[in-house]
């Protein structure tokens, strides 16, 4: 993407990174809200949650209106390109799949700071380590589903959720880790109905023939 093979390394990252980065931070936030607040353990849970839930609605706002906005000027395509494009085009790069330092720790604490003209010093650290949680799900769910192979199950849901975005229909499907809010904005592919052929393979084990 860059001729500048420094700026070209920043775009790229290996999976765990972002593992090794955030789980530390989450842990100084847990015991900052713990300890240096004195906040009662249920306290802090349910901070802990309530930022694990408000992730997965962040999610899909950066997914839909930020990194699907497409400027009409030249230089706002490449910002575009480089931020989320580059990954519609080439969607099984292993070295961009999940968010580069770069990108994620200006993005953190902006969002960190936001949060901090609504919350209290030790309620946002309950919160926000819940949040980035909910942001390393995401990272490692993302990763996983370009590349794993998931036979059945949840993980097999959002998959095939996230597979439809990429190859049926990109102005659908922007939840990522969960598709809760495709459902709540009407952003989500349409459940097919199986048919009476299909219900009978399911229950006989009878091989159908498409032909």
């Amino acid at each position: 993407m860059f001729k500048n093979d420094f700026l070209e390394s920043l775009t790229k990252v290996h999976f765990t990174v972002p593992l090794i980065c955030w789980i530390p931070v989450i842990i100084y936030y847990v015991w900052k809200a713990s300890v240096q607040g004195e906040m009662s353990s249920m306290d802090v849970f349910l901070h802990f949650i309530f930022g694990l839930a408000f992730w997965t609605f962040a999610e899909y706002v950066l997914h839909r209106w930020v990194f699907h906005f497409e400027p009409k000027s030249a230089w706002g395509q490449r910002i575009h390109f480089i931020f989320h494009g580059v990954h519609h085009d080439f969607p099984k790069d292993r070295l961009r799949l999940v968010m580069p330092l770069s990108a994620s720790i200006p993005m953190a604490a902006i969002i960190y700071i936001l949060f901090s003209v609504f919350l209290s010093e030790y309620i946002l650290a309950a919160f926000f380590a819940g949040f980035l949680l909910g942001y390393l799900i995401y990272d490692e769910s993302h990763y996983a589903m370009h590349h794993a192979n998931f036979k059945s199950g949840f993980f097999k849901k959002i998959k095939d959720h996230h597979m439809l975005h990429h190859y049926s229909d990109p102005e659908k499907g922007f939840g990522v880790s969960s598709s809760i809010w495709d459902v709540f904005f009407n952003s989500g592919f349409p459940i097919k109905k199986p048919t009476k052929t299909e219900v009978k393979k399911q229950m006989t084990g009878e091989t159908i023939d498409h032909s």
